[in-house]
């Protein structure tokens, strides 16, 4: 099992240049030899999901690597001209990932992984276990289970990895994370955070027993992945996946990594002690397979090093994020963030939007203004993609690899399960990766594969 974050603060090994030396990664290409890239020439990278988030994260890649491989289960001709596959018309195109491993394998050196997320781990495990590097979409996993599978093989092969949660890399996180450390709103004890998107399907339960034909070009059985089996329908994908409870996240899981990244590292929040959800007008029991269209879920963290116990409170859908009374009442309308934290200290408030702290501000605008800021501590990057490709090349951890990335992952997670038990204070066992107090709180810890697959 993988050490927890808060074991070691990330924060302290991030402040000096000088630690980066510690993560020493050799990387595959650097090595040179047959069937090896020459550390001269570009990185050969394959693209697992084409289109959507997949997609934008190749043509990012694109810029300084060589994509020579697509994969996509969905090959319908308007999908395929909608993805980058007519873009990279030398890139081999696949619909199945384990036949492009098996035909390409010693040609890849690093692999990205837009698909949806459900299917995340099974194929990011399938390329680690192969030794390629890995930039994988976020949430990185389906299950807590999955993400600890997937940091311990990252360790075990010794591959750069990265969570595609980009404003990682953006100035304003670092710069949210040294004004905390400089004590700008002094010992942080509550944090109210969230987004409004509704990632709820409740109104399409109706239609499950509906049956459509699957459409050529979609190899349905291959979508499915691990998920267990059920008919296709079209409310399904592209894209409309993240609704159903099978295939992905909700709201919760869709943006945590994104607006929680900020406080996990500048507060090395770790795993939480406790978490418990609140919803209204839903039923797990009849109306499990989506997700509620607003809910409430409040993960208590438990003291660590000069800190003390911290509350964070995550608001989606409906439920927006209560605003604070020290934002200006005349400025409530138009700078309200319905995507974002307010981070409560006892010193003051600081607020900011997604992603990567954007918009980051001591609120009031007085305190802001007669706020002296600190001088910078940590190191800025590019981008998200370059710091991944640059790890590669540099033999070093990349800034969301999956030691960071994983734990950020398993807080969404926790939340997914405390949304199938409402009410239930529900106590967690990092280490060990169980609930104290629910066995069937366990039971969606490492929830079981459909028949032929594994990780």
């Amino acid at each position: 099992m993988s050490r927890r974050i808060g074991q070691t603060s990330r924060r302290e090994l991030l402040k000096t240049a000088g630690a980066v030396a510690a993560f020493t990664v050799v990387p595959r290409h650097v090595l040179g030899g047959q069937g090896q890239t020459p550390p001269s020439e570009k990185l050969n990278v394959a693209g697992i999901g084409a289109g959507g988030r997949g997609g934008d994260d190749i043509n990012e890649i694109a810029k300084q690597a060589n994509i020579i491989a697509l994969c996509d289960v969905d090959l319908r001709p308007k999908h395929r001209e909608q993805t980058t596959i007519p873009r990279f018309p030398d890139a081999k195109v696949y619909q199945d990932f384990r036949k492009m491993f098996d035909e390409m394998d010693k040609q890849i050196d690093a692999v990205i992984v837009g698909t949806p997320d459900h299917t995340h781990a099974v194929i990011a495990m399938a390329a680690i276990k192969r030794g390629k590097h890995v930039y994988c979409e976020k949430p990185l996993a389906h299950s807590v289970g999955e993400v600890r599978a997937l940091m311990k093989a990252a360790k075990e092969h010794n591959v750069v990895t990265q969570l595609g949660n980009q404003g990682h890399s953006f100035d304003t996180i670092r710069m949210f994370c040294e004004w905390i450390w400089d004590g700008a709103v002094g010992n942080v004890h509550t944090i109210h955070c969230g987004c409004s998107a509704n990632n709820s399907a409740l109104y399409q339960l109706s239609r499950l027993g509906e049956k459509e034909e699957v459409p050529a070009g979609l190899d349905w059985d291959l979508w499915l992945g691990p998920a267990q089996g059920r008919p296709y329908h079209s409310f399904y994908l592209p894209g409309r996946w993240r609704s159903w409870v099978p295939f992905g996240n909700g709201t919760i899981g869709d943006w945590t990594c994104h607006v929680v990244d900020p406080v996990f590292w500048a507060l090395d929040l770790g795993a939480p002690k406790s978490v418990q959800a609140q919803v209204e007008d839903y039923d797990p029991k009849t109306q499990g397979d989506s997700f509620p269209r607003r809910d409430i879920i409040t993960f208590e963290f438990p003291a660590n090093g000069k800190r003390g116990p911290i509350t964070l409170v995550w608001h989606s859908g409906y439920e927006r994020i209560p605003v604070p009374k020290e934002l200006e009442p005349e400025r409530v309308s138009k700078a309200a963030i319905t995507t974002g934290a307010y981070v409560y200290g006892d010193k003051g408030v600081i607020m900011y939007g997604s992603h990567g702290a954007g918009g980051v501000r001591i609120i009031p605008e007085t305190a802001m203004q007669a706020y002296q800021r600190p001088p910078q501590k940590l190191p800025r990057v590019k981008n998200h993609h370059d710091d991944w490709l640059r790890a590669i090349r540099e033999g070093r951890k990349a800034g969301s690899d999956f030691s960071y990335g994983g734990p950020l992952t398993e807080i969404a997670m926790l939340g997914v399960i405390a949304l199938k038990m409402p009410g239930t204070k529900l106590e967690w066992d990092g280490p060990n990766a169980r609930f104290t107090n629910s066995e069937e709180a366990n039971r969606h810890v490492n929830p079981p594969y459909r028949q032929g697959w594994s990780l």
